[in-house]
C-alpha cells in the first residue's frame, strides 16, 4: 500500500497534468486525516477525462441538433386489444416465472439528497405515505416482502447510493432492521462523483480547504456502479438474469412488474422502459423516439415545439410516449457495457447550477446567487441506442407514477410533491376498492373525499384485495389504513 507521501505525489503529477494543481493548494496546512480524505476524492476522479470534458462541455455548450429521420416510438398499450390478449398472458405468466425462479433483481437509484423537499437527509429516508408517513426506502421494502410472500422467491434488492449519503442510508437500514428483509439479499453501494467545474476559470472548484466540490455523475453512472461496485458479479451467483431499474422518489413504483419484464424478456430486448402518455405538448417528461431504428429518447426540452405539437390523425400527439425512469435490463447487456474492448462511457450532459465553494482570496466558502459552475452529468437512457432490441411498456399514472421531487407549496398541490404524491395515492387506493365493491366517497368534480392508504404488503395489485376483509363503504372524511 502507498504512503501519504506516495499518494500525495501520484495525485500532484495528475492535477498538475489536468492544469488543476490549486486542488492541493492547501495541502501543508491539513491535519492528516484531511488530506487523507480530500486525496481519496482526487483519487476517485478520471483527471484525462475531466479535462477532455472541460474543453467540450465547459468552455463551450454543446449544441443539440435533432437527429434526422426522427420518429416516434411504438409501444405496447396499457390495455391490450383483443388479438394481443394472449401475448400479454403469456408475458405475464413469463415474468412471474422468472421472479419465482429469483432470475429478476430490483434496483433502485438512490444517490440524492433531500435538499429540494427541505429534508436533511437521503431523499429515500423522507416520509412519503399519506396516513403513516413512511419512508420511501420503506415503501420500497413492503413491495419486495409482498412479492417474495406472492412468487415464493427471495428478491435481491440493490440501492445505489452516492458518497454523500451512503453512510446515512446503511445507517437506516440498520436503524429499521432493513424493514424486515434478509440483509443478506440487500447490496448497497455508491455511484462515482464529478467535480463542479467554474464558468469563467475552468478550474474544479473546492467546497473546502480540503474537500473538492463534487456532485453525483447522474443516474447514467449506475450502469457502471453496478460493475465497478460487484454487484453484477452478485447477481450471476444468484443466476439473476433480469434488473427492474426504478429511481428513489416514486413511493407507488412497481418494484417488480411481471407483464413488463415478461414482454421486455419474450422479445429479447436488452433494455427496455416503461413511459406514460404525455399530458400535454410539453410536459417535462424525455421523448421515446427512433433514430435509424435505434430507440432514443430526446429531452423534452430538446423536441422542437413543431414536432412536440405535432398531432396523428385521431388527434393524438404523435410524440406522446413520455419516459418516466422505469427500466428492465438484461445483466449481461450491462456486463457487455462495462468489458466491451473501447469501454463503457455514457455522454456527458451540461447543467449550470449554483456551486457554494471556497474562495482562496477571501478565506472562506462563498454562496453565489447566479449559476457560476458546470456539472457535468450522464443519463441512463442514453444506453438505450446502444442496445439491439429495445422494447417501450405503457402504464398508467394512477397505478405506478407518484414522484415527490418539488416541495409543498402552501395553498397549493404542486406538481410531483408531497401533496400530489399523497393525493394520488389516495386515489389510486379508491380505485382499487371500487374494484372489489366498496363505495368511496368523493367530491362534486371527483376529488375522494377521504385519505386512504393501503400497505403494499397488504396488496400490490387490485386482486390482493381479495384476500383480505374489506368495509362495504368509506366514510367521508376519513382516514383508512389497510
Amino acid at each position: 500500500m502507498p504512503t501519504l507521501d506516495e499518494r500525495h505525489a501520484a495525485a500532484q503529477t495528475a492535477l498538475n497534468a489536468a492544469g488543476q494543481s490549486h486542488v492541493l493548494a492547501h495541502y501543508d496546512a491539513l491535519t492528516e486525516a484531511q488530506r487523507t480524505a480530500l486525496l481519496a476524492e482526487v483519487e476517485g476522479i478520471d483527471w484525462p477525462e475531466v479535462t477532455r470534458l472541460i474543453e467540450t462541455h465547459v468552455k463551450q455548450k454543446p449544441v443539440f441538433a435533432i437527429p434526422e429521420g426522427l420518429e416516434p416510438a411504438p409501444w405496447y398499450p396499457h390495455t391490450p386489444p383483443d388479438r394481443d390478449k394472449p401475448r400479454y398472458a403469456q408475458a405475464r405468466t413469463h415474468g412471474e416465472t422468472l421472479i419465482a425462479e429469483g432470475k429478476v433483481a430490483a434496483f433502485t437509484v438512490a444517490g440524492g439528497q433531500g435538499t429540494r423537499l427541505g429534508w436533511d437527509g437521503p431523499k429515500g429516508t423522507f416520509p412519503a405515505t399519506p396516513i403513516r408517513g413512511l419512508p420511501l426506502f420503506a415503501c420500497f421494502a413492503e413491495y419486495l416482502q409482498k412479492a417474495e410472500e406472492k412468487y415464493g422467491a427471495p428478491v435481491p434488492w440493490y440501492v445505489m447510493t452516492s458518497p454523500i449519503n451512503d453512510a446515512p442510508t446503511r445507517a437506516f437500514f440498520e436503524e429499521h432492521h432493513h424493514f424486515g428483509l434478509d440483509p443478506a439479499n440487500v447490496m448497497i453501494f455508491p455511484q462515482a462523483m464529478m467535480p463542479a467545474i467554474d464558468m469563467a476559470t475552468h478550474r474544479v472548484l473546492l467546497k473546502s480547504p480540503h474537500a473538492l466540490a463534487l456532485s453525483p455523475n447522474g443516474h447514467g453512472g449506475s450502469l457502471k456502479a453496478l460493475w465497478t461496485s460487484g454487484a453484477i458479479a452478485d447477481m450471476k451467483k444468484r443466476g439473476v438474469e433480469q434488473i427492474s431499474y426504478s429511481q428513489v422518489d416514486n413511493p407507488i413504483v412497481r418494484m417488480l412488474d411481471p407483464l413488463f419484464i415478461g414482454l421486455h424478456a419474450l422479445d429479447h430486448a436488452q433494455m427496455s422502459s416503461k413511459m406514460l402518455p404525455k399530458a400535454f405538448p410539453k410536459e417535462k417528461l424525455g421523448n421515446f423516439c427512433l433514430v435509424k431504428g435505434k430507440m432514443t429518447v430526446i429531452e423534452y426540452s430538446n423536441l422542437p415545439d413543431a414536432l412536440a405539437e405535432q398531432r396523428t390523425d385521431d388527434g393524438e400527439l404523435r410524440f406522446r410516449a413520455g419516459s418516466i425512469a422505469l427500466h428492465a435490463i438484461r445483466t449481461d447487456f450491462v456486463e457487455t457495457l462495462n468489458t466491451g474492448a473501447d469501454g463503457f462511457s455514457l455522454p456527458f450532459n451540461r447543467a449550470e447550477k449554483k456551486v457554494a465553494h471556497w474562495d482562496h482570496a477571501a478565506q472562506q466558502t462563498v454562496t453565489p446567487d447566479t449559476p457560476n459552475a458546470v456539472k457535468l452529468e450522464t443519463f441512463v437512457f442514453d444506453a438505450l441506442p446502444m442496445t439491439d432490441a429495445s422494447i417501450i411498456y405503457e402504464t398508467d399514472r394512477v397505478d405506478e407514477f407518484g414522484p415527490i421531487k418539488n416541495a409543498d407549496v402552501p395553498g397549493t398541490v404542486e406538481t410531483d410533491s408531497p401533496a400530489s404524491s399523497k393525493q394520488l395515492q389516495t386515489e389510486r387506493a379508491a380505485r382499487w376498492l371500487e374494484s372489489r365493491g366498496v363505495t368511496v366517497p368523493r367530491t362534486a368534480d371527483g376529488v375522494v373525499d377521504a385519505t386512504l392508504e393501503i400497505k403494499q404488503t397488504t396488496a400490490i395489485y387490485p386482486e390482493d384485495l381479495a384476500e383480505i376483509d374489506l368495509p362495504n363503504a368509506v366514510a367521508a372524511g376519513s382516514e383508512l389504513l389497510l
